[in-house]
């Protein structure tokens, strides 16, 4: 074979190569694109454990005398306790448990503006639910899953709970966000569509933490506290595979505590 011959073959083989690569690059795109709509579409249409009703949105925790301490919840599913049917299991009755039971025995007032499926665009009116009447002293927010499940632009929801976080602190309260938790640990969600949230999720949580810092708030990074025993451990989740259990909410009341009774000392010394 001359060396036309030889350029004319190779030329050939690799302009089918070419094509073949091509085409098996275009149908992985494809066939990956319909995984993971398929997977979003079967997602969407699971059955989610719903808010408990018999769950109080306003409880006193602790003993009579002691120091009061006002706490609000404001955010989505996990402000509300959504996955329990017992306030005590709740993240906000078992914060306000661990707080009546330490060291400085607060006895706790609280409440939730929170409301299942919310976004960081919903926060402005439950901040202005939060502040109708007594002030509270401390606010812990709890958003993120929804936008990241979404989608959203990470910046456009930080920018939005950035502002909530401003306005909270300009009404003299004491801030906490838990940002958003790791969504990789999810069995609700099937691989690799369950990989895709996750990173979405870890994005919205760096987002959050640069905006409730600058606005003056405490942060509590979730994914990176609590995700390796969410992953570890399926009991962390309720039935539905999403929300957490009465034990997931445990492992997040401990790592949000040593922020919130930071926070609490904070009204202490106005």
């Amino acid at each position: 074979m001359n060396e036309r011959s030889a350029r004319s073959v190779t030329s050939g083989l690799a302009g089918r190569l070419g094509r073949a690569a091509a085409i098996s690059l275009f149908a992985g795109t494809v066939g990956g694109a319909a995984v993971l709509a398929g997977e979003a579409f079967i997602a969407r249409h699971r059955r989610y454990a719903e808010p408990e009703l018999g769950l109080a949105l306003r409880a006193t925790v602790g003993r009579a005398g002691a120091s009061p301490l006002r706490l609000v919840l404001l955010g989505d599913s996990s402000a509300l306790g959504v996955g329990v049917d017992r306030l005590e299991d709740t993240i906000g009755g078992q914060l306000a448990n661990l707080l009546a039971e330490g060291p400085a025995g607060r006895r706790v007032h609280l409440s939730s503006v929170g409301v299942s499926g919310s976004r960081s665009t919903d926060l402005a009116t439950q901040v202005a639910r939060a502040l109708l009447g007594e002030r509270p002293d401390v606010a812990l927010i709890l958003i993120g899953a929804n936008d990241a499940t979404g989608l959203r632009r990470p910046s456009d929801a930080a920018a939005y709970l950035g502002a909530a976080v401003h306005r909270l602190r300009e009404a003299r309260v004491e801030v906490v966000v838990g940002t958003c938790p790791d969504l990789g640990a999810v069995r609700a969600i099937a691989p690799p569509l369950r990989q895709v949230v996750g990173w979405s999720g870890r994005r919205v949580a760096r987002a959050q933490t640069t905006a409730v810092l600058e606005a003056g708030g405490a942060v509590v990074d979730l994914a990176t506290e609590t995700g390796p025993v969410f992953r570890a451990d399926a009991g962390t989740l309720c039935q539905d595979g999403f929300h957490p259990s009465a034990d997931g909410y445990r492992v997040w009341a401990h790592a949000l505590l040593p922020a919130i009774v930071a926070a609490a000392a904070a009204t202490t010394r106005r």
